[in-house]
């Protein structure tokens, strides 16, 4: 007997037409939660349906789609009128939507809002405790899966752009029930190890469940902890979780991560060499100015003739010198005769000038002045200053008349 054999498409074809002409896949409702959401530049819209224990692709065609009074997202929970066929290319089964109704936010979706909410409560999100990225590392640490296309891209990325800097890839899962765990240990090694300047977290885009480890609470806590400054690139350019709004830096994807950490080394050099250029130009033109300033010096008449000069500023000199002198004789002589006057009046009303008219000076022996004769006593010792010089005398006797005349026998 014969075997027959059937081709793949008629395979798919056969399967096809079960789906179709089955009473309960050709119309129905079905709920569930909306991930994986893309809205293709045809019109048509292509996204995930799923719960709790399974998923099932879908897809709207644009007719459809623009009856919609909303756009999906990813999280949403709906519940959807469609009917189960077979796309007979891939033989992949899906459910070809032909309205969408909102339930409510999904479990997902509900769980991130959440604990962003708790954790921009708590501070994690504020700027005052985002670090600054190291400007010139030395070495760049990247968590990450590491047989993802994540992982080759940044290496790629940072040897282009500056060869000197080590790369340290530390391997982590990314996806699935363990990746938190993971990458909480990934990160608490690179501070330990505490030899990189800088650390990439990240992976490849993906739908909110392959995103899930990212949006874990320990992840959170684990970036905010960290003393070397994290740069998060998970995902795609509209992806955010919960390690972007936390991590010191956010880059949309891996590669604008590689970007941020390391600097263009030809950029750098290209500046260098311009900032060389300007100053050498500065250096030039300094040059030129005092070079200028040098040459119209040269044409002073000083420099040109200078003993001429020398000889002017001698003879401006030599009058400078005579009119000092001049000056200075008339004050010396104008002092001297100020002397002399004072010198008169001084040698008026010094004693001693009294003591040549004939008249004598009594003190006694504390040479304390005597002008009184009741201040003397006899036997007192007085000593006379004569204008030739002193000697000594003791009172014998003193007397003092009615008229008083003293009459003092020495």
């Amino acid at each position: 007997m014969e075997v027959r054999v059937y081709s793949v498409g008629q395979i798919n074809r056969y399967i096809r037409n079960l789906f179709d002409n089955d009473f309960v896949l050709s119309s129905f409702w079905v709920k569930g939660e909306i991930s994986n959401f893309k809205a293709h530049t045809s019109g048509h819209f292509y996204f995930t349906l799923k719960d709790a224990s399974a998923s099932i692709q879908c897809v709207m065609f644009r007719q459809e789609a623009e009856m919609l009074p909303f756009l999906p997202k990813n999280g949403m929970f709906v519940a959807i009128c469609g009917a189960v066929s077979v796309y007979e290319k891939t033989g992949q089964y899906q459910i070809y939507t032909e309205w969408i109704e909102p339930i409510g936010i999904g479990n997902l979706a509900l769980s991130f809002e959440q604990l962003k909410e708790k954790l921009a409560a708590e501070g994690f999100f504020d700027v005052e405790y985002k670090r600054e990225i190291c400007e010139y590392p030395k070495c760049v640490a990247v968590i990450t899966s590491p047989t993802g296309a994540a992982v080759r891209d940044v290496i790629k990325i940072i040897k282009r752009r500056n060869k000197s800097v080590k790369i340290a890839v530390i391997p982590v899962l990314v996806q699935g029930e363990y990746a938190a765990d993971s990458i909480v240990k990934g990160i608490k090694l690179a501070n330990e190890w505490a030899k990189a300047d800088t650390i990439i977290l990240g992976r490849g885009g993906g739908s909110m469940e392959d995103l899930a480890a990212f949006n874990e609470e320990s992840v959170a806590k684990a970036i905010f902890a960290s003393e070397i400054p994290i740069i998060s690139a998970v995902g795609h350019e509209t992806d955010f979780t919960i390690a972007d709004f936390t991590a010191d830096l956010r880059a949309s994807t891996p590669s604008a991560a590689a970007e941020m950490a390391v600097k263009n080394t030809e950029q750098l050099s290209e500046r260098l060499q311009y900032a060389i250029e300007m100053l050498q130009n500065a250096f030039e033109n300094t040059i030129a100015q005092c070079k200028k300033r040098l040459e119209t010096a040269t044409q002073h008449s000083v420099l040109k003739q200078p003993f001429t000069w020398i000889q002017y500023k001698k003879s401006d000199v030599e009058q400078m010198q005579k009119t000092i002198q001049k000056d200075m004789l008339y004050c010396l002589q104008k002092k001297q005769m100020q002397y002399q006057s004072l010198r008169k009046r001084l040698y008026a009303a010094s004693p001693f000038a009294v003591l040549q008219r004939g008249y004598v000076l009594a003190k006694n022996e504390k040479g304390e002045t005597l002008t009184l004769l009741q201040n003397i006593q006899k036997g007192d010792t007085l000593i006379l200053h004569f204008q030739d010089g002193i000697a000594k005398a003791v009172i014998t006797e003193r007397s003092v008349s009615e008229s008083d005349k003293e009459k003092t026998d020495i």
